[in-house]
């Protein structure tokens, strides 16, 4: 089972900046600014990774890894941070350290250079069991150019979906962050939303895809 996240006060997010040291001694980077499009659910950190080819964080229609499930559950990004970085091909790796609120937006900054031409990102979404957004090795822009690119809602498929609090960690329902027993579907794939078949109103907290907006620009620190 997954340990309930230790959440962190949203207060000032909608406008920060966040950068990583690497980004910051480097100069060159990437903007990474992701708008949560939905009514009512909340994304938990963002994890962000500039990385050269080969990195996946999932596949469509594949089990996800424990480290996906981990922060698809309970919004931990620390064990797929450490996985990404024992690939060898991550170039930075960050995260935007709390909560964005429906309709907000935050910018997440990473080093660019060194054959790191693609964007990877994700995100649990709460209150669900299971469901996240996501980047899977997108391309980065070239030159001081921006790229819009739209995340639905993804189900890790590591869960059940049964909508019940005490399963599902965050304000809402202040639960844990992963259930036990049977597990969910068994592989990633596009997230039904909120059915309301638990103590969550389909009516509040339902969406309709995409769930986030992400434009990755490539600057100049000092911009």
């Amino acid at each position: 089972m997954h340990k309930p996240l230790s959440f962190l006060a949203a207060a000032g997010l909608a406008s920060s900046v966040l950068f990583s040291s690497t980004a910051m001694a480097d100069g060159k980077a990437y903007e990474v600014t992701i708008t949560n499009l939905t009514r009512a659910q909340v994304f938990t950190p963002i994890l962000v990774a500039s990385h050269r080819k080969g990195v996946e964080l999932f596949q469509l229609g594949a089990a996800a890894s424990n480290e996906l499930a981990a922060l698809a559950e309970g919004g931990d990004v620390a064990p797929l941070t450490a996985a990404l970085q024992a690939t060898g091909k991550v170039r930075d790796i960050a995260n935007s350290g709390g909560l964005l609120m429906p309709g907000q937006s935050v910018t997440v900054t990473v080093a660019a250079g060194h054959g790191a031409r693609e964007i990877s990102l994700a995100s649990m979404m709460i209150p669900t069991n299971d469901s996240f957004i996501a980047l899977n090795g997108v391309k980065a822009p070239k030159g001081h150019r921006s790229v819009v690119y739209y995340s639905p809602g993804y189900d890790a498929g590591s869960e059940p979906n049964d909508e019940n609090c005490m399963n599902i960690p965050g304000p809402v329902c202040g639960g844990e962050g992963g259930s036990p027993g049977v597990g969910g579907e068994g592989y990633v794939h596009i997230s039904r939303g909120i059915a309301g078949i638990g103590d969550l109103d389909s009516a509040t907290y339902d969406w309709k895809n995409p769930t986030a907006k992400i434009e990755i620009r490539r600057v100049d620190v000092d911009d």
